[in-house]
């Protein structure tokens, strides 16, 4: 009798599949359409794309970083809507390397050795959102990307030309970081960044500039300059840069500010002027609505007068300070009148002093 209930109770194992170790992806496809046991009377689904050689894919996003290649691969899958090549040695792009990706929306090429991209390279591309070209040897930004485009970094790079044609048409670009390339002055185009109609964010820092690239678009929310070989901000610097929050000019050679330059941004909140060689404190700051943080140490500020930091009848005005940097400055603490900050309600922000 015993014997029958071992053998009654062995019969399902005998009969049931083998166990079989998912991994992470199985799992995650568990939810997605077509990843469960066939239902009887519905058509079979065809098998998908191929995944290239080596190649993770998983979602409709395709990675190959980090595989030593030296082109981009052949046959990747049609509906593939982001594609990773970082960390590769990849040196040219090609027309055709991305001829059937319609459906892409990122492209990453970071840190490779691309030193061309073919002309129409990009053309297929219709809803391409994000390229990002950063640590490369690109001389110059290809022409003919998507229309498409909202963010655009290209820093770390041999660039030393921004043409007008480039930009052209980009209406919906939002961010562009284009620092850390040898790029002077002349080498940017006048009106290169108008056709940007949406541009709220460039960067454009440790570069060789010496002044404020001209034509930039009212749309801009923050500029970043830091690190570049600006000696001067004058009247037409700012001029049009209604919507500006943000003002990164620090590490640079500046060693005035004209008065007016900062009545063309009203609505700054942030300006940071350190590391530069100012003398004086930029005037207009008292009269900023907005303006929270302001910093200016490592310059060469001598005096801080009462009206450099608020404006003439301030008692009827709010100003809302942050954050006033001072220190590393040749100008002394005690030196400084008590009514020079009375506008400034948050006395523990401020910084003042010789240390570093």
């Amino acid at each position: 009798m015993k014997v029958a209930v071992f053998f009654l109770l062995l019969l399902p194992v005998c009969f049931a599949k083998p166990f079989h170790q998912k991994g992470l992806f199985d799992f995650m496809l568990e939810d997605e359409p077509g990843s469960g046991d066939e239902v009887t009377g519905l058509p079979s689904l065809a098998p998908g794309p191929v995944c290239p050689f080596r190649c993770q894919c998983h979602l409709r996003v395709v990675q190959c970083s980090d595989l030593g290649l030296e082109q981009v691969p052949k046959d990747l899958p049609s509906d593939t809507t982001l594609l990773d090549l970082q960390n590769n040695k990849i040196t040219e792009i090609k027309d055709g390397d991305f001829k059937n990706l319609k459906d892409l929306h990122a492209l990453i090429l970071v840190n490779n050795k691309i030193s061309k991209i073919s002309p129409n390279a990009f053309v297929p591309l219709k809803k391409l959102e994000r390229l990002y070209l950063s640590k490369n040897n690109l001389k110059e930004l290809p022409e003919n990307m998507p229309k498409t485009l909202q963010e655009l970094r290209a820093h770390e790079n041999e660039i030393n030309k921004l043409k007008k044609s480039v930009f052209n048409g980009l209406n919906n670009v939002i961010v562009a970081e284009l620092g850390t390339n040898p790029l002077k002055s002349s080498g940017i185009e006048n009106g290169a960044f108008q056709g940007m109609k949406k541009l709220s964010y460039i960067r454009i820092s440790d570069t060789n500039i010496t002044s404020v690239p001209k034509g930039l678009p009212p749309s801009l929310t923050e500029l970043h300059l830091d690190g570049n070989k600006i000696s001067k901000i004058d009247a037409e610097s700012l001029n049009g840069l209604n919507n500006l929050a943000k003002l990164g000019l620090g590490f640079n050679s500046i060693s005035g500010v004209d008065n007016g330059s900062l009545a063309n941004v009203p609505h700054l909140r942030e300006l940071h002027l350190n590391n530069n060689e100012l003398s004086k404190v930029p005037g207009g700051l008292g009269e900023h609505k907005y303006i929270q943080v302001v910093y200016l140490h490592n310059n060469k500020i001598a005096a801080v007068g009462p009206n450099d930091f608020c404006p003439p009848g301030y008692n009827t005005k709010k100003v809302s300070y942050s954050g006033v940097s001072l220190f590393s400055n040749p100008v002394q603490y005690w030196e400084i009148q008590p009514s020079t900050f009375r506008c400034i309600y948050e006395r523990s922000a401020i910084q003042i002093g010789n240390y570093k």
